[in-house]
């Protein structure tokens, strides 16, 4: 037996890997999908979503490219792994990820390819958006030059791409090596961790009956808890929550208590925090 037999889950709620199957809609992240999607819609050219680690932008990321409709968007997501990015590389990879055919090692030649592309995807009545996840790491000012070059692609005064980046608040620096790239920013939303316990309460709740929790498993004080030790960063919600049902399994508790949350965030070097 493990704690998924002992609760009668039928997955782990808290895994910390991304699905959109648990993505919980707050009223924060309904609004960054409201205001991230009308900068897609009217063309704006650039959004940019910022947060803190764990906040969730690559799940609201996930979330907007899935609620993307295909009829309407041609539509991409690069998720920036290092620092040591070219602006040849980005160039060549949003050119793939946008159907780019045989694309040519030239610059230049590239360049053409892509404004072909671009062409070809507005002639069809779409319009071109591209996500881009961790993009604080491109973080050189040549990078942030190509996408204001690419951003100054348009047919009939209309941008024919919209970047939305996705990224930590050092991504506004990144986006100051190129001021007038900056100031192209159309929409700018700022992810926050939440505020209120009650918060916290329902995106625990959310994620246990997508897990299909067929009764209540934390005590009503454990919520608090839960908030105060994660400072309401999803992330650490998920980390002590999983932590917690392993630990309440192998004490045979059938609901999750103050006490045992507390616990678990000594055991996760978090009671600094109290």
């Amino acid at each position: 037996m493990n704690y998924l037999d002992f609760y009668q889950l039928n997955e782990q709620p808290f895994s910390i890997s991304v699905d959109n199957r648990f993505f919980y809609n707050s009223d924060q992240h309904a609004e960054a999908l409201l205001r991230l999607k009308y900068a897609a819609e009217h063309r704006k050219g650039l959004a940019v979503c910022v947060g803190d680690v764990g906040t969730g932008k690559t799940t609201l990321a996930r979330r907007m490219l899935d609620e993307l409709d295909e009829a309407e968007f041609e539509s991409a997501l690069l998720v920036v792994i290092h620092t040591a990015i070219t602006s040849e590389w980005l160039l060549r990879k949003i050119a793939i990820q946008l159907g780019v055919d045989n694309p040519s090692e030239d610059k230049a030649s590239l360049l053409n390819q892509l404004y072909a592309r671009l062409v070809e995807i507005n002639d069809d009545g779409k319009k071109t958006v591209v996500l881009v996840d961790e993009a604080q790491m491109l973080h050189n000012k040549e990078t942030m030059e190509e996408f204001r070059g690419i951003l100054n692609i348009e047919i009939e005064g209309k941008k024919l791409i919209t970047f939305v980046l996705f990224g930590l608040p050092s991504l506004d620096d990144t986006l100051a090596l190129d001021k007038a790239l900056q100031q192209r920013t159309a929409v700018r939303y700022p992810l926050r961790s939440f505020a209120q316990q009650d918060a916290t309460a329902a995106y625990i709740q959310c994620r246990l009956d997508v897990a299909g929790a067929k009764k209540p498993l934390f005590e009503e004080a454990s919520f608090a808890a839960i908030h105060h030790y994660s400072g309401g960063i999803p992330r650490l919600i998920n980390t002590i929550c999983d932590n917690a049902l392993l630990e309440g399994f192998l004490q045979k508790k059938e609901r999750l208590d103050e006490n045992l949350i507390k616990e678990i965030a000594n055991d996760l070097k978090l009671l600094s925090t109290d």
